[in-house]
């Protein structure tokens, strides 16, 4: 009964919707600050590849321990969210990610790498896992939405800084672009800490009810979460759809010069850029987009039968990408569908985690799920491995591809049935 009393016995008046909007751009500007940090690696690689002589696979699992700790100490630093509110933890979050693109800076060997790459993989978790959650926290109203318009930071926060970053490592060198990126976006991430904030009980709508989105008003603890098996299921679905981007974002410029279309110019909608450059670029662009796209359409629809659609697109593109990709023209366009059509697991998982099990540990339980994307993470060096072992990426694209269709099944078969019936046995028993 305490989580009743706590619904409807407000403590504070209701805020503007300007107040919890402004809220939500504050998180968006932190969210792209440290985008850089995992879209921005792709850009690195052949350079340290090329100065020191280190075979690709090895150079990428700095990219994999990056994902793993921004994802698997998300539920801790979740708990410290809810428990101390995002301002704290943010700073500490902006300071770290600092601190790992100047270790980057310094490195000379592969653990000075991997390093780095944990101690920014850290502070990026920390920034991710609160702004995410204090976006669902805001708006239960527009849940999907503000989950994909502050993960949209993330997913599109880079697209700017493609041709800086590219232009500075030709002019100056990859390790001072390293040092400059890191020391200015860590700067500003401690900025904004200082102006976010939690709401207070009564200070954002009810939850809402429609026929496509259910949303439960029991409060889950996070130790409950792990052992619902509906939770696992989500978390399955994450992990094989997340494995697929996260291969593409690691490899889209080594995956451009295997197939020899990275140098190639292109020209679309009245511009022109080199293949790679112009995929990059559309690739943040759509990638940001697709996350408060598809979840605005999760809010109308529901969330199952919008990962139904987004899950199948994704596998086609995926699949189209590893029949036409030998284009530069279809390389462009196709790796932008791949990104479009993945982007937005980051507003629909913790979405429906929200909708599922409450509120108010939103943040500890979304950062619970969210760690999927770091077991995703560990198929990312496996992938590269299964290439250099047959000199193509064929395995690699047929079996994402696959992923992704089977999750796209399992959202509409499974999840979707199996959720409304987890829901309606917490609501009886409220």
């Amino acid at each position: 009964m305490t989580d009743m009393v706590e619904a409807t016995a407000p403590t504070a008046a209701r805020v503007s919707d300007t107040y919890r909007w402004t809220q939500l751009a504050i998180g968006v500007g932190a969210m792209v600050m440290i985008a850089n940090y995992q879209y921005g690696w792709t850009f690195f690689v052949p350079d340290i590849q090329k100065k020191f002589g280190w075979d690709r696979a090895s150079i990428q699992w700095a990219f994999t321990l990056f994902v793993l700790f921004e994802t698997w100490l998300v539920p801790v630093e979740g708990w410290f969210v809810d428990k101390y509110g995002p301002r704290l933890v943010v700073l500490a979050g902006g300071i770290l990610c600092a601190i790992g693109w100047v270790i980057n800076s310094e490195a000379t060997t592969l653990n000075g790498y991997y390093l780095g790459m944990i101690v920014a993989g850290i502070g990026a978790g920390a920034v991710y896992g609160t702004c995410v959650g204090n976006a669902l926290k805001w708006f239960p109203d527009k849940r999907g939405l503000a989950a994909g318009i502050t993960a949209a930071g993330f997913g599109a926060g880079s697209a700017l800084t493609v041709a800086p970053i590219q232009a500075m490592i030709k002019g100056s060198g990859f390790q001072t672009t390293f040092l400059y990126f890191g020391l200015g976006q860590g700067i500003i991430i401690m900025i904004l800490a200082f102006f976010l904030f939690a709401p207070k009980a009564g200070q954002v709508p009810a939850v809402t009810q429609n026929v496509n989105v259910i949303q439960s008003r029991r409060n889950y603890q996070p130790t409950e979460v792990i052992r619902q098996p509906i939770f696992w299921l989500m978390y399955f679905m994450f992990v094989i759809v997340g494995a697929g981007g996260l291969m593409v974002t690691a490899n889209l410029k080594p995956i451009a010069l295997d197939w020899k279309v990275d140098a190639i110019p292109v020209t679309l909608i009245g511009m022109t850029m080199t293949a790679v450059t112009f995929a990059a670029t559309l690739d943040r662009i759509l990638n940001g987009l697709t996350r408060p796209f598809f979840g605005w359409v999760s809010d109308m629809i529901g969330r199952e039968n919008t990962m139904f659609i987004a899950f199948g697109l994704e596998g086609v593109g995926i699949w189209a990408l590893y029949m036409l990709g030998h284009d530069p023209v279809w390389f462009v366009i196709l790796s932008g569908m791949v990104f479009f059509a993945w982007g937005e697991i980051y507003s629909l998982f913790p979405s429906t985690c929200t909708d599922t099990f409450g509120s108010k540990f939103a943040t500890t339980n979304a950062g619970l799920l969210y760690t999927a994307k770091g077991t995703a993470a560990l198929l990312v060096p496996v992938a590269n491995y299964m290439q250099q072992s047959s000199g193509t990426w064929d395995r690699v694209f047929v079996i994402a591809a696959g992923a992704n269709i089977l999750a796209s099944l399992l959202a509409i078969v499974v999840l979707k049935p199996w959720r409304r019936k987890v829901v309606a046995a917490a609501q009886a028993n409220f």
